[in-house]
């Protein structure tokens, strides 16, 4: 019952150590308190999304990890596609965004092409037409299925004899390299990383806290399959996208952007809204998302919310089949300056969080240089 390395959550973090560790050769076990994954792992886009990411750190930590998502779905017999991704573009401020960002120094280490309007639907064919000034392609980004990669690297891990998964285990104690579950069982380990997601009230509550981590709830929506084998093809973002993601603030006109949609459509800044959309095998769109923290998180989800992301959805995609089959909220723990969080906060045990929104992005790249700083340092024999 003693391990080179224990794991407490099996979100693509702690799985992602998991694996990191186990090709290492070193032994280890993860904790879960549920019966299977279900936290933000599933209950998002499938985007490996380094275009999002600022260049420097974050922007190589991204390439590496798409890297390691194509090792580890090959590994574990998932697809993961190449599909890149289109920005489009309704306005000319939009528009001039993406030029500004194309032209930079940071974004050369990404495959990017600048579109004009007839170049855009070549691309994205379901890009709606009117209005339309242009977009930018890229091919960097690539696709998985969320609920398929989790699940097919849950059963990869447990076929390894290097790792033990403990689903239904509750953990409510570790200390100085111990673990407790609720039904008292104990184990022990020379290392243990604490990856519990936007779920942390229960381990190191204050630890958590000292990081100043925020909790985002998000709402997002799932198409039916769509008719004909319609597919959508690369990730598709909109220009109001281009608020999110901290890659886009070296462009002079990103604030010209956010001055409009502050002034012509407040309900948007309100909800933290902008309009992505990327498809499922089953021929399925995953439409998103909207941002609420802290103290604005409400336990029910609101229509207004999901009814504002199809109406922003419309106006740059054309769907055949738009009927809603599913909705969801998910929930994820973010840092406000930092990509995510590696902390010894006890003897032996260490910390991993605050990836935000970055987590299929990032996480498995993160997992790799954690492991190898504990190798390094020789804390992990």
């Amino acid at each position: 019952m003693h391990y080179d390395l224990a794991i407490i959550g099996s979100g693509i973090v702690g799985l992602g150590h998991a694996w990191v560790a186990a090709k290492r050769g070193y032994s280890v076990a993860v904790f879960e308190a549920d019966s299977r994954p279900e936290g933000a792992s599933i209950r998002n886009f499938g985007m490996i999304w380094p275009i999002g990411q600022p260049a420097g750190s974050a922007r190589a930590l991204s390439l590496r990890n798409q890297q390691l998502w194509q090792e580890l779905g090959k590994a574990a017999g998932f697809p993961v596609e190449r599909c890149g991704s289109v920005f489009l573009a309704h306005h000319e401020d939009e528009m001039q965004v993406l030029t500004e960002f194309a032209d930079s120094a940071s974004s050369r280490d990404l495959n990017l092409k600048v579109l004009n309007p007839a170049e855009t639907l070549q691309h994205l064919p379901a890009a709606n037409p009117n209005g339309l000034k242009g977009g930018l392609y890229s091919r960097t980004e690539c696709r998985v299925h969320p609920p398929t990669a989790i699940t097919s690297i849950v059963s990869y891990l447990s076929e390894l004899p290097e790792v033990e998964l403990h689903f239904e285990t509750p953990i409510v104690k570790v200390h100085d390299g111990s673990i407790q579950s609720a039904d008292r069982k104990s184990w022990t380990a020379n290392r243990i990383i604490v990856a519990s997601g936007a779920y942390f009230k229960h381990l190191f509550p204050e630890q958590h806290r000292n990081q100043q981590f925020k909790i985002c709830k998000l709402q997002m929506l799932l198409t039916v399959p769509q008719p004909d084998q319609w597919k959508l093809g690369p990730h598709m973002a909109s220009g109001l996208t281009l608020r999110h993601y901290s890659a886009f603030d070296i462009c002079p006109t990103l604030t010209q952007v956010r001055q409009r949609v502050a002034t012509t459509m407040p309900e948007l800044d309100r909800y933290g809204i902008h309009v992505m959309a990327s498809s499922t095998p089953a021929g399925e769109l995953i439409l998103g998302d909207s941002h609420e923290y802290g103290d604005d998180i409400e336990p029910f989800d609101k229509d207004e919310i999901d009814q504002l992301i199809l109406r922003e959805i419309h106006k740059v995609l054309q769907i055949p089949q738009a009927s809603i089959a599913r909705r969801w909220s998910g929930f994820y723990t973010k840092h406000p300056h930092e990509m995510y969080i590696f902390r010894e906060i006890e003897p032996r045990i260490h910390l991993v969080n605050g990836f935000g929104g970055n987590g299929m992005t990032l996480s498995l790249a993160a997992s790799d240089s954690v492991i190898e700083q504990l190798a390094n340092s020789n804390q992990m024999s």
